[in-house]
């Protein structure tokens, strides 16, 4: 489901555009743009991808800060 991420707070701090990710990441550009606005939810191989890239991980960057772990 898609929603609020931090895909793009991660990509400014990694100092890198949009193309660069998606050049990165395999994608397009319009493909991180839809990410980083939460009109897609990208797939597991994509996210881990994002992660990769961004030096962070998939629960940073898709995880929900207030959901119980139980």
């Amino acid at each position: 489901m898609p929603g609020t991420n931090n895909v793009r707070a991660h990509r400014k701090l990694a100092r890198i555009t949009q193309a660069e990710l998606g050049s990165i990441c395999g994608v397009s550009r319009q493909s991180i743009v839809s990410v980083e606005g939460g009109d897609y939810a990208p797939s597991v191989y994509l996210a881990l991808r994002l992660a990769r890239a961004l030096d962070t991980t998939v629960e940073t960057l898709f995880g929900d800060e207030g959901e119980s772990s139980s």
